[in-house]
């Protein structure tokens, strides 16, 4: 239910695309909106600050000063800002609640949600939940995905397909949504959360107590995750393993659905996506799907005209017999797992490292790398450590690059039938963002075409 604005002071933490669709959305809602920014203002953001300014919303940056803190009826917050910085500290103080975007939008929304949360997975699901639903209603994508889902309420959706990240979840107290979805569980953002239980509390969160959902969707190849699942008492759907009902499982080389009778929904041959983890997102995206009532057939055809997901073990090109892969978007260990299970029985070159989360690389070197992986080649400023533990876990075929583009050129040189970019690092040290890194790996990888 829509909530009254007019002449409300409403304070935005971040000048981050949620961010101002918030700002905007409650500007014309006849809030009065300042957005508080801590980093200084960047040559590249003084337009989008002239037009916020134009438009009525106040905007600071380089500091949260008092005079748009005070007398705020509340403040919604940007996902990447911890509870634990300061400028939460002074909210707690003058007693200012502080929601997400996420939050807000499912305040103001008179539109289901469908929720995906999960450490890896989240993306792909999402869009390809949204790919199926749309053939029967309009279901845009929205989330931690790079659409704020405040730009879209003025379009009334019937359903938000929404990606939400643990941090949007411990800044959304009311979010309820009618089917959540809980794909896979590793470590990941545990300096934000302040440890790996708070992580998996904060992921949970969307399952307990008041704020259980219509439907709950579990993977039931995750451990941690069914466990919980088994102590869950709302309505509830398995996917990825039979059971007794409620449940989405593969069987005979196909995909069954099975709620009051078994259904065969889609041959594996007939999904465009590579690896055993996508077989679990499709069975995600099937079971959700199923749910909200679309055919079968329209189920199945919307599966095989599906195009992956950029910068997700997205095919690139073949040069000289070698297939590349940009998977730019694993930015941990544990999402580089599951590109690296993909290509099981290929010939394998690996391009890795960047900016170093510092998680354990145990798992990683010993029952991956050295499983799957012919050659790496290392670049950015986690090398060196990724080297170490290779070594000290018995994999020696190792390259150091001094760039991507020079990696790229090394891997030209080798005896291998792919090349997949799958860092386990995040991008920072080199480039503005993984999509950044991806597409200057897509377009060098091109440009050794002619």
């Amino acid at each position: 239910m829509k909530r009254k604005w007019i002449d409300k002071k409403v304070l935005i933490l971040g000048l981050s695309k949620s961010g101002i669709s918030a700002a905007r959305y409650l500007s014309d809602m006849g809030a009065d909106c300042y957005i508080t920014e801590s980093k200084p203002l960047e040559e590249k953001d003084k337009n989008l600050y002239e037009e916020l300014v134009k438009e009525g919303i106040n905007v600071e940056t380089g500091a949260h000063s008092e005079e748009f803190i005070n007398d705020s009826y509340i403040a919604i917050t940007s996902p990447g800002i911890p509870p634990k910085s300061e400028i939460f500290q002074r909210l707690k103080e003058k007693n200012i609640p502080v929601i997400g975007e996420v939050e807000l939008a499912y305040l103001e929304a008179n539109s289901p949600f469908v929720a995906i949360t999960g450490t890896n997975g989240k993306t792909t699901t999402t869009f390809l939940t949204s790919h199926i639903l749309s053939s029967e209603y309009n279901a845009p994508v929205c989330g931690n995905i790079g659409v704020p889902p405040t730009s879209l309420l003025a379009d009334n959706p019937d359903y938000f397909v929404c990606e939400v990240s643990s941090f949007q979840l411990a800044m959304a107290p009311a979010f309820r949504p009618q089917i959540a979805c809980f794909l896979t569980f590793t470590p990941d953002h545990i300096d934000w959360h302040g440890g790996l239980d708070k992580y998996f509390e904060a992921k949970v969160s969307l399952f307990k107590d008041y704020k259980q959902p219509m439907y709950a969707v579990f993977n039931g190849a995750d451990e941690k995750i069914y466990d919980f699942s088994k102590t869950y008492t709302g309505e509830k759907f398995i996917y990825s393993i039979e059971t007794d009902k409620n449940c989405c499982y593969i069987k005979n080389e196909s995909i069954y659905f099975k709620r009051t009778k078994e259904e065969e929904i889609i041959e594996l041959k007939d999904i465009p996506l590579v690896g055993e983890h996508n077989y679990q997102n499709t069975m995600c995206a099937i079971t959700v799907a199923k749910l909200i009532g679309i055919s079968n057939e329209n189920i199945k055809d919307r599966i095989m005209s599906f195009k992956p997901v950029e910068h997700r073990i997205e095919y690139v090109t073949d040069i000289d017999g070698k297939s590349f892969y940009n998977d730019s978007k694993a930015t941990n260990p544990e999402a580089s797992f599951v590109a690296l299970k993909a290509f099981k029985g290929k010939k394998l070159t690996l391009i890795a490292g960047g900016r170093d989360k510092n998680t354990d690389l145990t798992e990683f070197c010993r029952d991956y790398v050295n499983k799957y992986v012919s050659t790496v080649i290392l670049i950015g400023e986690a090398a060196q450590r990724f080297r170490e533990n290779m070594e000290k876990n018995g994999f020696s075929n190792i390259i150091s690059a001094d760039s991507l583009e020079h990696a790229v050129d090394i891997s030209l040189t080798l005896d291998n039938e792919v090349v997949l970019l799958s860092p386990a690092c995040a991008s920072y040290d080199m480039f503005n963002s993984y999509e950044h890194r991806g597409e200057v790996f897509k377009e060098y990888v091109k440009s050794k075409l002619h």
